[in-house]
Parts: structure tokens; C-alpha cells; sequence
């Protein structure tokens, strides 16, 4: 088996050789738990398929969960891979719309649902009739990550393996199946944990070569490997009281972790400003994630606060790029190396300036690799093109997630705060329960060093004197905040897209100047700093269209932006107290925000032109990010 590629990497444990060295007609399923270098032996899988098993890279196709696995596999192929760093990497969502625009490009289909397109691809896919002609074309297919298919994704997968043939090797890990709350219907949610698995066993019943990786690589102390001795257990996970008592038990682990200390006292403070240290703090839900994050901003500790996987922004560092030579419409490769070592940092910068260029001209469609046609750029923007490792958060040493969002990531150290006792309802389904006792696991299961308990305070929880203040807002989706009284509305989260994208800012409801506010944003924002949404008199309400009345997002004493229509909709929504009523009082400002990032903006043309910003609609736009606490001029009471 060829090895040069990967002289510098750890060599195969016996588990991972069998499993990189089977034929490329082989039907595998490995079952590979937390932290068993389960990435590093696809990525030798994929190479061995294509060095030693003679597949050309367009006979394979990667499929996975989340575009940080993708982002993953391609940056290790990449890296160690010789020609199998062609082979196509792509989420399951991706490859849906891939093959949609490809039969029906005539269709607006990211206007539609992912689950609606998973389910129209999977009708294409079982059509022989309307199926791309490459799919017969595949002659393997590796899905990773595979306990996380459920319902849509499911079918699509089952459909694709019926009607093709062609070898698989397929990973997951039961303990790790997290995700079943996305099937909605109750019936089927209760059957879909472990339902693929079962599924391949019975229809590939006399060709399914099972394999298993069982090493643990990730914990290096005995701390970090304290809940991997449930990994049994959570694959075994399915009546109500199974799930109940797992939970509790690595409850009870948890507790004997020591807890990490109060994070005011300045020597645990400063521990979390280390930065050579990676660190997390997990909790259950993203409500507790925005407080806790609160919590240390209060406290003066840098961090990240963890986005979900599809909440894209483009780094500020690509407006610089396009901006550097003014009125060009092009770039040349040589002038972006000219100018990539001085660029600001930012997602995709951590990458070699050879992976970006080529990032740049895949999604400018840029075959000869000479020039990236700026205009283009600007339209992959627009259309939300760019490759998931221009647009993912860039690292930090300090990241506070869910612990879903956790998922598939490690660290040196791991805050983890417990979730509390389960309190099962008579229509609670033990499918759920399981699912919270495996995100327990999983959170758990992060660390490489040390794993500790994290007490946050009062303030920085959801529950106060038995009350949920800290709930999610069942009109639009938002964690907010509310008040003893069932009419108070106290707070709203902010999203990315809450800025209004059209206009740069200064040229639409507030007077300013754009090409000054510009540089502002460049040169005097950074993520962490205090951000305020304040009411725009001039811009009232319109309950016809049901928007609430206008804000600017001011950074000191700059106004650097003004909400956007989704926002002022989700706030009317979330101040309505049923369908038919007229909200009357406004927050007059909303504080405790923070700013996430300064993002990349497509807009209007028209727009950046007036503003002086040039001719390619393209400028600097800030991110705000916190759950955002409502102040209301002393005549309102906040009875809205």
C-alpha cells in the first residue's frame, strides 16, 4: 500500500490498516467510537482506494453530516493526499442540490427547505430515467458520521445504495446519535435511532463486512477517559428507563469531576486567557450558551461563542481583497500573493495562500488558475458559494457551544455544565431522553487532558426562583427573555442577518458617512466589543406589515448599522401577545450585545456606488451577537 504521502502522520493500528485495505467492491460498516482516529483512517480509506485499488477520484464520493467534517476530510486530503485530493467531499445536503440543479436547473431550489430537496433527490436518484448519468459512474462511496441519518437523509441514502452498485465503507458510532429530535413525526422518531444500521445489516446481509476501531487516541489522562467506559451503555440506550438511568449516571461522573471555581478570582480568570490551551465550556442548550457567554464577557474573558454549522459569514479579509486596487475587475494570481501576508485576519486565513487561491477560483469557476474574475466573487457571495473553509469561524482558544455543537470537535480542557435531572412528561418519548443522555456523552467525551465541572451563577442561568426566565420564543424560534408576569418581554437573541444587507451603512435610515464608517468597522471594530440596538424615531412600526419599528446598531458613537426587515418582523412578533394584537411599546434600546465579527457584504451595486464604496457591491458589515436585553423609556412599562 502506498505510504509516502503520509510519512509524516501516525501509521495505521492494525483496526485502521484492515479497514484502509479492503477491496474497493467491499461492503464495510465500522462502528468507531469518540476519539478513535476515525478521520485519519477514511482519509487513508479514500488515498487506498485511489493509489492501490486504481479508482479514478471521480469513481468516489464522500458524504458526511456537517460541513466541518467536510471541512475536515478535504483540508487532510489536501494535505497528505496525492490524487485523492480531487475526490469529491461534500455534505448530504449538498449533494441533494447538486444533483437537483443538475436535472431541473431551472428551479430556484435554495429557495426551498433542505428536507424538501433531500426528498426530491432522493425521487431522482430512484428514477434511472432522471438520474445524472455519473451516479453509474460510482464505483465506491464513504459516508461518514452515519448515526446522525435520520428520516430524509435516511431515504436518500438507503435509495442511493438500492440503486447502485457499488462498494461503501461507512462509519458511525451509536453512542454518538444525537440528532433524531430532527425527525418531527413522534412515531418515527421513536424507531429512527440505530434504524440505518439495522437497515444495512438486513439488506446487505451476506456482503456486510462489520469492522470496529476501538483505540481511543483523543484522552490522554485518565480524567478525559472517565465517561468512555459508558460507550456501551449509550449504544444500548432505547426504552425510557435505559435513557434515564444513563443520564443519570454520567450525572453522577460528572459530579466527581472537580468543579473549576469561580471564573471572578483572578488566577481562574486569567487560566482561561491562556491561549496556547484550547478550551470549551458545553451546556445543553444555546440559551445557556448565550448567558454563560455574557457571564465571561462581564468578567473581561476573551472568547467565541460557538455558531450553528449552516450560520455562514464571510471574513472581512475577502472586502480587502477585492478592494485593494480600486476599479479592478479582476485579480491576478500574482497580485494576490502581493497582497494575501497583509491581509487582516479571519476565516481561511489560517490556511497556506495556495489553498485559498485555489478555494477563490472553484467558487469563481476559474479552470486555468491565472485570474479570479472579481464580479463573479461577488456573485458566489451573494449566492452563498464560497467553500465552508472561507466561511467557518476562524480558531480560538476559548469557545463556548452546545453540546450538539460540540460535536466531532476535541480540546485540551472541558468545562462541562450539567444539564440537571431529566423531568420526563407522560408524552416524553424515550428516543428523546436517550438523545440528551447521548449529548451528555458527547460532551464529555471532548476533552484530550482534563474535563471539569462548571458552576455558573444565578445570573448567568435560565431558571431563577423556579421560573424559566431564559426560554425559547415559540413565534420565531429566538431564545429570549421574559418576565414573572406572562406579558413581559425583557430580551431578544440576535442572528446573523439581523443587519440590514442592502445598504452599507450610513446610507439607509440613519445619515452618515459610508466610506468613513467603512474604515471604522476595519480598523477600530473587533469581535468581543459592546454593540447597543438603539430605537430610530423616524422609522415607526408598521403593523399592516407587521414590522416593528427601526433600530441602528451603534458601536461608541458610530452608528455602523440598522436592523434588518427579519428582525424587525421576529421583534414584532415576539412583543405580539396573540395573532390580532398591536404592540404599542418598544424597547427603546437593547444592550448586552456583543459583535461577533465585521462580515463581507454582497448588496445592492447601485448602493456601494452612491456611498462611494466602488462599482462591485461589496463592503464591511457588522455581525451583533448576544441575547439582547430590552430598556424601555420610563413611560413603558414593558407590558409589550
Amino acid at each position: 500500500m502506498t505510504a509516502g504521502p503520509y510519512l509524516d502522520s501516525p501509521p495505521l493500528t492494525e483496526e485502521q490498516r484492515v479497514i484502509v485495505e479492503q477491496p474497493a467492491d467491499a461492503m464495510v460498516l465500522v462502528t468507531a467510537g469518540a476519539g478513535a482516529g476515525k478521520t485519519h483512517t477514511l482519509v487513508r480509506r479514500v488515498e487506498s482506494l485511489v493509489s492501490d485499488e486504481g479508482l479514478a477520484t471521480g469513481d468516489i464520493l464522500v458524504l458526511t453530516f456537517s460541513r466541518a467534517a467536510v471541512r475536515e476530510l478535504r483540508e487532510r486530503l489536501s494535505r497528505h493526499g496525492d490524487r485523492s485530493r480531487h475526490v469529491r467531499v461534500t455534505t448530504f445536503d449538498s449533494w441533494a442540490l447538486e444533483i437537483l440543479n443538475e436535472v431541473a436547473a431551472d428551479i430556484e431550489w435554495k429557495t426551498r427547505s433542505f428536507d424538501e430537496r433531500i426528498r426530491e433527490a432522493t425521487k431522482v436518484v430512484a428514477d434511472e430515467n432522471r438520474a445524472p448519468e455519473w451516479l453509474d459512474e460510482l464505483r465506491h462511496v464513504v459516508i461518514d458520521e452515519v448515526q446522525d441519518l435520520v428520516g430524509d437523509r435516511r431515504e436518500l441514502i438507503e435509495v442511493l445504495l438500492e440503486s447502485y452498485d457499488c462498494g461503501f465503507t461507512i462509519v458511525g458510532d451509536p453512542a454518538q446519535a444525537i440528532y433524531g429530535y430532527q425527525v418531527t413525526d413522534p412515531d418515527e422518531r421513536t424507531i429512527e435511532t440505530n434504524r440505518f444500521f439495522d437497515w444495512l445489516r438486513s439488506y446487505f446481509v451476506d456482503d456486510l463486512v462489520e469492522l470496529s476501531l476501538t483505540r481511543n487516541f483523543r484522552a490522554s489522562t485518565e480524567e478525559a477517559c472517565s465517561a468512555l467506559s459508558f460507550e456501551s451503555t449509550m449504544r444500548g440506550c432505547r426504552t425510557l428507563a435505559d435513557a434515564e438511568r444513563a443520564h443519570e449516571e454520567l450525572r453522577l461522573e460528572l459530579a466527581t469531576r472537580m468543579d473549576f471555581g469561580d471564573i471572578t478570582v483572578p488566577f481562574i480568570r486569567d487560566s482561561l486567557c491562556v491561549t496556547d490551551i484550547t478550551t470549551a465550556v458545553l451546556c445543553r442548550t444555546n440559551g445557556e450558551a448565550l448567558l454563560i457567554s455574557e457571564w465571561l464577557h462581564d468578567a473581561g474573558i476573551p472568547h467565541q461563542l460557538r455558531r450553528a454549522a449552516q450560520d455562514r459569514a464571510v471574513p472581512a479579509w475577502l472586502n480587502e481583497l477585492m478592494h485593494a486596487d480600486q476599479g479592478a475587475l479582476t485579480l491576478a494570481r500574482q497580485r494576490f500573493d502581493e497582497l494575501y501576508p497583509s491581509l487582516p485576519a479571519g476565516a481561511g486565513r489560517e490556511n497556506d495562500p495556495e489553498r485559498v487561491w485555489r478555494l477563490l477560483c472553484a467558487s469563481t469557476r476559474e479552470r486555468a488558475g491565472r485570474s479570479v474574475d472579481l464580479s463573479r466573487l461577488r456573485e458566489a457571495i451573494s449566492a452563498g458559494r464560497l467553500p465552508d473553509e472561507l466561511t467557518a469561524q476562524p480558531p480560538h482558544h476559548l469557545v463556548i457551544s452546545t453540546f450538539h455543537r460540540a460535536k466531532g470537535l476535541e480540546f485540551d480542557r472541558v468545562l462541562v455544565v450539567d444539564p440537571g435531572q431529566i423531568t420526563v412528561e407522560k408524552d416524553d418519548l424515550s428516543a428523546d431522553v436517550a438523545d440528551r443522555a447521548r449529548a451528555l456523552y458527547v460532551a464529555m467525551t471532548r476533552p484530550r487532558k482534563e474535563l471539569y465541572r462548571l458552576e455558573p451563577p444565578p445570573g448567568a442561568r435560565p431558571v431563577e426562583n423556579g421560573f424559566r426566565l431564559v426560554r425559547k420564543d415559540r413565534r420565531t424560534g429566538r431564545w429570549a427573555r421574559f418576565g414573572y408576569q406572562y406579558w413581559k418581554r425583557s430580551g431578544l437573541e440576535l442572528l446573523g442577518g439581523d443587519i440590514h444587507p442592502h445598504h452599507p451603512a450610513g446610507s439607509h435610515q440613519i445619515d452618515g458617512d459610508p466610506v468613513s464608517l467603512q474604515e471604522h468597522l476595519r480598523s477600530r471594530t473587533a469581535p468581543g466589543d459592546s454593540v447597543v440596538l438603539e430605537r430610530i424615531d423616524d422609522v415607526h412600526e408598521d403593523h399592516e406589515e407587521r414590522l416593528g419599528p427601526g433600530y441602528a446598531l451603534t458601536h461608541g458613537e458610530h452608528a455602523v448599522g440598522v436592523a434588518s426587515e427579519r428582525f424587525r418582523r421576529d421583534l414584532y412578533r415576539h412583543m405580539q401577545q396573540s395573532r390580532s394584537y398591536q404592540p404599542r411599546n418598544w424597547p427603546r434600546r437593547i444592550t448586552d450585545l456583543r459583535i461577533d465579527n465585521v462580515e463581507t457584504i454582497a448588496g445592492e451595486r447601485a448602493a456601494a456606488v452612491h456611498a462611494g464604496l466602488g462599482e462591485l457591491g461589496v463592503w464591511l458589515a457588522p455581525r451583533p451577537v448576544g441575547l439582547g436585553r430590552f430598556h424601555y423609556d420610563r413611560t413603558e412599562k414593558g407590558k409589550d
